[in-house]
């Protein structure tokens, strides 16, 4: 009678090595973690806080009652604040559209000069953050609602052309050679080939950036910029903190109601 040794393999998800190198990772990633934390924190007062609940207390303890009569000087800078939004997403839809067509592989007329110039444009407006460009063009042109208007709108070539040139890629290229088969020329393609498949994404796109525009240009009177943000600092700057919560409910109002006229208009349009 023979015995024969039976040996059964035993599977494993990973091999010996990857398992060490995952681990290396994570002790990696922790280090890396506890290093930023202490260069973040090496600075910080910890006795402000450990006190910050308190005083967040006091502050929320001043708020209250609400000042109430405050309300009537706000409507003004509010307007102020829609028109800011508003006619910034129209400058920047307007700009945005021939640098999203530049930018689009199918309809640029230069893919290696115009498209890459188009798309360091696009980068450049998403980058810089609108509060940055409301504060570049106070020191500029002045404080006012100008300056609000022109940082809205450069803030919003960046998205309204990023999100167009990739909606006018995607376009069905089935319906463009058809109208190009008639023997249209390229800007009749463009015309009704390009153009009506592109209009409800158009449409979208526009509206939820004004919707964004009216949160962002709540906060650009902050660096002078008009707008309810210059009565927002004003009752920060004198400590008038009744007079902060009516206009942070205000501007919460308004950005719920922005909100739902966003999503109706883009459901009606798309």
């Amino acid at each position: 009678m023979t015995t024969t040794d039976t040996y059964s393999a035993v599977w494993q998800r990973r091999t010996p090595r990857k398992r060490l190198l995952i681990w290396t990772g994570w002790v990696a990633l922790v280090a890396l973690f506890v290093w930023c934390w202490q260069l973040m924190t090496e600075n910080t007062i910890w006795a402000f806080v450990t006190d910050a609940p308190r005083q967040a207390a006091d502050i929320g303890a001043r708020m209250w009652p609400l000042e109430w009569g405050y309300l009537p000087e706000l409507m003004g800078p509010l307007w102020d604040t829609i028109n800011i939004a508003t006619l910034g997403t129209i400058g920047g839809v307007i700009m945005a559209v021939p640098v999203a067509f530049l930018a689009a592989r199918n309809t640029t007329p230069s893919a290696t000069i115009l498209r890459p110039i188009a798309l360091f444009i696009i980068v450049a407006s998403r980058s810089i953050n609108s509060l940055i460009w409301a504060l570049l063009l106070v020191a500029i042109i002045g404080p006012g609602l100008l300056a609000g208007i022109v940082a809205i709108a450069l803030r919003s070539i960046g998205f309204v052309g990023k999100l167009l040139y990739e909606a006018i890629e995607e376009t069905d290229r089935r319906q463009i050679e058809a109208v190009r088969a008639t023997g249209a020329g390229g800007l009749q393609v463009l015309t009704y080939g390009i153009v009506p498949q592109i209009m409800p994404a158009f449409w979208g796109i526009s509206v939820f950036r004004w919707d964004i525009n009216i949160r962002e240009s709540t906060i650009l009177g902050l660096v002078g910029a008009g707008g309810i943000g210059l009565k927002l600092n004003a009752s920060i700057n004198t400590l008038s903190w009744d007079e902060v919560a009516v206009i942070l409910l205000l501007i919460l109002g308004t950005v719920v109601v922005s909100e739902w006229v966003s999503a109706k208009l883009r459901r009606a349009i798309i």
